[in-house]
């Protein structure tokens, strides 16, 4: 996805932009081997859906339109966070789809530019260089034989998801590799698409439980398009759930409030379950570098995979390519130092969140300061004060939503509720 987004942005610019894929395309396809976590719940969080629709209008009415769902937050959502169910407020939709639906339309979007070439069963083999830049990329093609061919280029983004190889390049090409920053959340996920009986429809269009110290387990239950619904379960720390039909049922009745877990008991399995494992949060610091080649870019997850569970990877992606058509707009000079900078302004805000909400984890591996044993305190009493205060919880919902900075949360008006509410 992070591809496609830069891509959308380099037509605007560039006279020929050509997208390298590794797995082939193919219209019927439910999902591709390079998206594993495409069998999981997905949904486009408030401000990703507006930036979506800026670089492809009216996508969001498309993907309605293809039987997409639209969720109103907290309207027919039930959303519970370290134990406590945020009282219901209206903050805006999300839009609830599965991935193959989501990836489709908007590789045809991307498709119809007419500047842009999508070049799929393709392995992007390493760099071309000149000097201290680089002019191109090496790929093989895979479509029955392997053909090696040159892809010259003024720009080459690299956007191959958390596996990009940018920091695995730069040493060889005679630069640092990037710092890191990493949180082992050893999370697994166990996913399948169901369908229910009438009589035990749940009462709500998406319901989120999640972990809580000593139960490092929860769920995601959202109905999708042709009204099948995703559970999507998920175990961290390495407390995994099993795939088997007995041994998941008890996992998610762990969390589950009884009402939602005697819906799913009655549910009717649409497929086998998928599974999923993420080993860590990774931030390469790419803005730290004093020295990066020119005519290369680090996007999307090649800069910070993050725990997927905060379902923000897909908004951060959208902001960066947003940030990427504004340096775009000063010129090339210098545009890796002045990308890579905003991509890290843009990521250390959902850094905050993700890395604060792991670490209030005790099984979840991590130094943790004073400053984030504070804030957590801090937050797990907002928590509890949202779940009668429609302020604090609409807050909650737009810092998630990336609609507004953590920072938001010490407002004068919602410092004053932490102070004087219970």
């Amino acid at each position: 996805m992070a591809g496609i987004l830069a891509a959308r942005v380099l037509a605007e610019t560039y006279e020929r932009v050509t997208v390298v894929e590794r797995d082939r395309f193919h219209a019927d396809a439910d999902h591709r081997r390079g998206v594993p976590q495409g069998h999981h719940f997905h949904t486009l969080l408030l401000r990703g859906t507006r930036l979506l629709d800026t670089l492809f209008p009216g996508l969001s009415d498309e993907l309605v339109e293809a039987g997409a769902v639209r969720t109103n937050l907290l309207g027919q959502a039930r959303v519970v966070l370290a134990g406590h169910e945020l009282c219901r407020v209206t903050t805006g939709h999300t839009i609830q789809l599965t991935r193959p639906l989501l990836d489709r339309h908007v590789r045809a979007r991307l498709a119809a530019v007419p500047n842009v070439k999508l070049l799929d069963g393709c392995e992007v083999g390493g760099l071309r260089t000149t000097g201290d830049r680089v002019t191109g990329v090496r790929v093989a093609h895979r479509t029955g034989r392997v053909v090696a061919e040159t892809i010259t280029a003024d720009l080459v983004v690299d956007a191959m998801g958390r596996a990009g190889r940018t920091a695995s390049w730069l040493p060889g090409l005679g630069f640092d590799a990037p710092p890191q920053e990493r949180i082992k959340a050893d999370i697994a996920y166990v996913s399948r698409l169901v369908r229910f009986p009438e009589h035990a429809r749940p009462a709500d269009q998406l319901v989120l439980v999640g972990a809580v110290p000593g139960r490092p387990r929860g769920f995601i239950l959202g109905r999708q398009e042709d009204d099948r619904w995703m559970l999507t379960v998920v175990g961290m720390a390495g407390d995994h759930p099993p795939t088997d039909d007995a041994g998941l049922l008890d996992f998610v009745a762990t969390a589950a409030p009884a009402d939602v877990m005697a819906s799913i008991r009655a549910a009717e399995p649409v497929e086998e379950p998928s599974t999923h494992r993420f080993p860590a949060s990774v931030w390469r610091h790419y803005e730290r570098l004093r020295r990066f080649p020119a005519g290369l870019l680090a996007f999307g997850d090649s800069i910070c995979s993050f725990n997927p569970v905060y379902g923000q990877g897909m908004t951060v992606a959208a902001l960066e390519a947003d940030a990427l058509r504004r340096c775009l707009a000063d010129g090339e000079q210098d545009l890796a130092r002045r990308f890579h900078r905003a991509a890290a302004r843009i990521v250390a805000p959902a850094w905050q969140l993700n890395a604060g909400g792991d670490l209030a984890l005790p099984e979840i591996e991590g130094h943790r300061p004073l400053s984030v044993r504070l804030v957590n305190r801090y937050v797990a009493r907002l928590q509890r004060i949202a779940e009668h205060d429609p302020v604090v919880a609409a807050t909650f919902l737009r810092v998630a939503g990336l609609l507004a900075p953590p920072s938001s949360m010490m407002a004068p008006r919602i410092l004053a509720r932490a102070l004087t509410r219970r």
